[in-house]
């Protein structure tokens, strides 16, 4: 392997594509009612059980990854002899990618015959897996760390993210959107249509009245904004809503269906903060979609 290729558990990859790729995967952590957990593992993670838990009030307390955990996962590679990509979660919405700019910094100078990249994607869920899954493929074909970091980097303006929440109180207690915008969901059943920024914050894109309608209109943002739907994998994560993940896929394939798509249940971590009940759609348009 010419490279080797690190993400974190906000990524949101099933399993089987982790091994396929031999991905190295760090794992954000959540406590709950004081007991600490990571989501490494998504095929073991009740969704269900983790959800319902939180409807009833269970609260989930999340926390960044430390410098030093990126340095021990860093460090373990180079020493080996490999070169490292790290491709990270959004530092519009987490400290974790400076943490590992940090230990990058410090392992550079300890290993200075070897590369160590690190690559803020700038989204989280499946809108930073599938940047992740793109780099994994184009290291297969042969390109060279510089070449799949230059990609990403690229590609990364590319990436729309949109979604939808069913309460927008775990975005507003964790800080993540603003108390402005909270009020417009919680009134005469209007519900925000979210998106990732160009700076990877998450911003209010609109608002409609009731479910199924918010539903087909993450189905009319993708008709408008998708493109070359044909040669990409679209990615839908929802957080314990498959009926409405479903149905919102019918609607992809209405008119402008993807050559795949990726459905996945989101993990913990990311899903903690925006709640039970969320709906999100990861694709790619140009690179201006972020700043519309």
């Amino acid at each position: 392997m010419s490279f080797a290729i690190v993400t974190d558990t906000s990524a949101n990859l099933p399993s089987s594509y982790l091994s396929r790729y031999s991905l190295t995967v760090i794992p954000f952590s959540f406590r709950i009612n004081g007991s600490e957990h990571t989501d490494l593992d998504a095929e073991d993670f009740d969704a269900a059980g983790f959800f319902s838990a939180m409807r009833s009030g269970v609260k989930v307390e999340t926390s960044q990854i430390p410098p030093q955990t990126y340095s021990e996962y860093f460090e373990s590679l180079l020493r080996s002899g490999q070169d490292v990509l790290h491709i990270s979660m959004s530092s519009g919405i987490s400290g974790s990618y400076n943490s590992s700019e940090i230990a990058a910094r410090e392992l550079r100078e300890a290993y200075p015959e070897r590369k160590l990249i690190c690559i803020d994607t700038l989204s989280a869920s499946l809108g930073e897996g599938l940047l992740v899954l793109r780099a994994c493929e184009l290291r297969e074909e042969g390109k060279s760390i510089e070449e799949v970091a230059e990609f990403v980097l690229r590609e990364r303006a590319r990436m729309c993210q949109i979604f939808t929440v069913d309460d927008l109180k775990y975005l507003r207690a964790t800080g993540r959107l603003s108390g402005v915008a909270t009020v417009v969901g919680t009134m005469l059943s209007i519900k925000p249509v979210l998106k990732g920024n160009e700076l990877g914050q998450i911003v209010l894109a609109g608002k409609v009245r009731g479910r199924r309608q918010v539903i087909e209109d993450l189905a009319v943002r993708y008709d408008k904004e998708v493109r070359s739907p044909e040669t990409q994998t679209v990615g839908v994560a929802h957080c314990d809503c498959r009926s409405d993940a479903d149905l919102l896929i019918q609607h992809l394939y209405q008119k402008n269906p993807p050559k795949d798509v990726l459905l996945v249940e989101y993990e913990p971590v990311t899903g903690s903060h925006i709640g039970p009940g969320s709906l999100a759609l990861f694709f790619l348009s140009d690179d201006s979609v972020r700043s519309r």
